[in-house]
């Protein structure tokens, strides 16, 4: 059965997109949900403009990112914790610590569920965590954590 998408799932699509799926999928589940629509002659015509708008969107959004990316990556965070004489800290370096420290020092507002920061940072020295803001926008931003 052919039917548009009007909103983003993973395994089948992006709003907007005409897909052919399953009968019994799309009548008891997506129709119902309100996630897809049958596609009909009026209805693909207003499935591309729902692509339009998702393109101009996301072009937008992956100006900002990487707008946000060059601001960023030549930057430097320092953040102090506590630590011990052999360098271990007293605690950890969280991704909510690390988006607070980028909001002070660079001003720029951050997601944390935007770091890819696998387990908290345990030690000073120089890290370079993973962030992806958009899906065609990954970087590495520096963080030096240093003793208070």
């Amino acid at each position: 059965m052919r039917i548009v998408l009007r909103a983003d799932l993973a395994s089948v699509g992006k709003r907007g997109d005409i897909v052919e799926v399953a009968d019994g999928f799309a009548r008891n589940y997506l129709v119902p949900k309100g996630a897809a629509m049958l596609a009909t002659p009026g209805v693909t015509a207003q499935a591309a403009a729902m692509r339009r708008s998702r393109d101009t969107r996301d072009a937008r959004d992956r100006e900002g990112a990487e707008t946000v990316a060059r601001q960023l990556v030549p930057a430097v965070i320092r953040i102090k914790a506590r630590s011990s004489a052999d360098g271990r800290l007293f605690g950890s370096v969280t991704a909510t610590d690390i988006v607070q420290s980028v909001s002070e020092q660079v001003g720029i507002e951050l997601d944390r569920r935007r770091l890819a920061l696998a387990e908290p940072i345990k030690a000073l020295g120089v890290h370079e965590i993973p962030m992806k803001l958009h899906s065609d926008v990954e970087f590495r931003v520096t963080v030096e954590v240093v003793p208070a």
